[in-house]
């Protein structure tokens, strides 16, 4: 299988905003967010579909994801941080957590593109200060 960009990005490939990461999976900002904060949390291991991962791998990617989330809860003003999976854009298993207010801020035709390197730096300083 060739490597999806998310491998690319494990393996130093290409760029990326880490928010957390383990030996087993890796949460960074999306480049193209919905809202300020939208991270996505994959595990290291590249499998398409996210219910083919083993048993194991994938109670621990929202076990993980849940560390994840509760960072975001902390660096955010939002009432949750909402999930979504949807799987068709990169072929690797994947979780978008998003910080939200209400349900229309989960619409993924609101992503952005114009966003600098300086405000994903600052985002995630944002993170990593608030934890």
């Amino acid at each position: 299988m060739k490597d999806s960009i998310f491998t690319k990005i494990i393996y130093g490939k290409i760029d990326s905003f880490k928010v957390l990461e383990n030996e087993n999976f890796l949460a960074f900002l999306d480049v193209n967010p919905v809202k300020d904060g939208h991270t996505l949390v994959i595990p290291k291991l590249q499998v398409d579909y996210i219910y083919d991962l083993p048993e194991d791998v994938f109670k621990e990617l929202f076990v993980f994801s849940k560390k994840v989330a509760k960072m975001l809860e902390n660096s955010f003003s939002c009432n949750r941080i909402g999930i979504s999976v949807v799987g068709l854009e990169v072929p690797h298993a994947h979780i978008h957590l998003i910080p939200i207010n209400k349900i229309q801020d989960m619409n993924f035709e609101n992503k952005r593109a114009e966003y600098s390197n300086k405000h994903f730096t600052e985002t995630l300083k944002r993170i990593k200060d608030s934890n």
